[in-house]
C-alpha cells in the first residue's frame, strides 16, 4: 500500500537578522497538517533551514 505526502515549506526574516518565522504544510489524502513558529530576532537563512 502506497501512500503518498505533499509538503510545502516557507521561511523568511524581515531584515538580516530581523523577526522572522517559517511555516509547513503536510498534506496526504484528507488530512491536512500545519506547523508554524515565529521569532523576535533570527536570519533568513536559519528560516529557510528551520523550514
Amino acid at each position: 500500500m502506497s501512500h503518498n505526502v505533499t509538503i510545502y515549506t516557507d521561511g523568511s526574516s524581515r531584515g538580516n537578522p530581523g523577526p522572522g518565522g517559517y511555516g509547513v504544510i503536510l498534506m496526504s489524502g484528507h488530512h491536512k497538517k500545519e506547523i508554524s513558529q515565529g521569532y523576535k530576532l533570527t536570519t533568513n537563512n536559519r528560516m529557510e533551514l528551520m523550514a
